[in-house]
């Protein structure tokens, strides 16, 4: 049980774990994509105002209308003239220039906050469209990689998404204009989103690694805080070994004991009750042996290949003349032939511990029905009564040692409430499963599953 504990608690800290991890690297590659798309829409904003040229790659041109003005013949660029004399005290004319207009002539997109670093890395072309939408010009600070067919491709791609802008594949667009001026301005973002990438990958791996030392920590503290509740089941599970073997002595002496008393006295009434007694100490004494064996693992399952059909039907003939004496009814859907492997013993065990549950909680006049299907290599065995049933609540306590519903403390059905828990040690022991099902009020189902 305790290991079963450890287990459930280790998955469960490891799924959590998991999840946060699984959220955490989710999380930044939302963000990291996100960013990349803002920036992105940022920067075409801008090469959208300039007509699609970088501002940074472009030289200063003279207002609309007017010829850029000649140089005169002899005249030596500013470039190559020896710089004038500066007067102690003279701010140079660069120096009072302002400063946030130096900045966009020098950086140009800087000042776009995240479009910015984006553009400069990123590969930015424009395409000049007809009405049919053919590609009649196209420009690029990087025409070295794109041919005309990619540049007529991609407009054709563009503009079949009938929206102004958008992003195919890693590449985002803006069309603007109309008829035979319209413009595709377009950013290629393909490096950023492999830098995405790769962070998502860094990411995974750190995350993976934590996430591995998390659960090796976390299995080490929940084994360490389960020691105590270990080592108090064990003493528990030496207990009732002790305990079960030093009731034997005493009550075989009684027994015996009682047993002269009636020979030599005869029939008696609280002699009667004297015996009665000892034996329902007894058949406790053999159930608390019986799970302590296999707590401790010294009962051996013999897991062989035999027929369950023949092995139930060995308990129930023998257990109709019981249920015909208290007044119910046995029914049986038992086919021939259903072999599995298992511990034959075991298992006939169990259906007497199942049979006898039934006849105790059915109703006067009700019906008991025992029933085994095949399935697969396995078998399912189900035993079924008519009666108060088991309330929801208690369809899984039933399992557990000693307990027992209200109503059969109210009652006088013998019993000590170790028989369930010795039928689900049995299944558990084949690797099967038991679980009840109910009507409450109505009936009581208990299903045995063998692989």
């Amino acid at each position: 049980m305790i290991n079963k504990l450890r287990r459930r608690l280790t998955l469960l800290v490891i799924g959590v774990l998991v999840l946060v991890t699984a959220g955490i690297v989710l999380s930044i590659d939302i963000v990291n994509r996100r960013n990349i798309d803002a920036s992105a829409r940022a920067a075409l904003d801008i090469l959208a105002e300039n007509r699609g040229q970088r501002p940074d790659l472009l030289e200063q041109e003279p207002p609309e209308g007017q010829e850029p003005p000649e140089k005169p013949e002899g005249t030596v660029p500013a470039e190559e003239q020896d710089p004038p004399e500066k007067p102690e005290g003279t701010v140079p004319p660069a120096l009072q220039e302002e400063p946030r207009r130096r900045n966009e002539r020098r950086r140009g997109f800087d000042l776009q906050g995240g479009a910015a670093s984006l553009a400069s890395l990123a590969n930015a072309y424009t395409i000049t469209l007809d009405e049919q939408g053919g590609v009649t010009a196209w420009t690029s600070d990087r025409a070295d990689l794109y041919s005309d067919e990619q540049i007529q491709a991609f407009a054709d791609a563009a503009l079949a998404t009938g929206a102004s802008d958008g992003c195919l594949d890693t590449q985002y667009f803006r069309l603007t204009g109309s008829g035979d001026s319209r413009l595709l301005v377009a950013l290629d973002a393909r490096l950023e989103f492999l830098s995405a990438r790769r962070m998502l990958r860094a990411t995974i791996l750190v995350a993976s690694l934590a996430c591995v030392l998390l659960s090796v920590g976390a299995y080490l503290l929940i084994r360490r805080m389960l020691q105590p509740v270990q080592a108090s089941f064990d003493r528990q599970k030496q207990f009732v070994w002790d305990a079960s073997h030093e009731f034997k002595t005493p009550l075989a002496v009684i027994s015996a004991n009682a047993e002269v008393l009636k020979s030599e006295i005869g029939p008696n009434e609280y002699l009667g009750y004297i015996q009665s007694e000892v034996k329902r100490t007894d058949t406790l004494v053999q159930n608390l042996l019986t799970l302590a064996r296999m707590d401790k693992g010294t009962v051996a399952v013999e897991m062989k290949r035999f027929n369950l059909s023949d092995a139930l039907m060995g308990v129930a003939l023998p257990f109709e003349s019981t249920v015909f004496e208290a007044g119910r009814t046995l029914e049986t859907e038992i086919p021939e032939n259903v072999f599995i492997r298992g511990d034959e013993a075991m298992l006939q065990q169990l259906a007497v511990i199942l049979l006898s549950n039934a006849l105790k909680y059915s109703d006067a006049g009700g019906r008991i029905r025992l029933s085994l299907a095949q399935k697969g290599r396995g078998a399912t065995i189900t035993v079924w009564n008519t009666g108060m049933g088991i309330a929801p609540e208690n369809l899984e306590k039933i399992f557990d040692r000693f307990y027992r519903e209200d109503l059969s403390h109210n009652s006088e059905v013998a019993g000590n409430g170790l028989g369930l828990a010795i039928a689900r040690t049995i299944a558990q022991a084949h690797k099967g499963h038991i679980r009840a099902e109910s009507r409450f009020g109505q009936d009581a189902t208990f299903i045995v599953t063998l692989p």
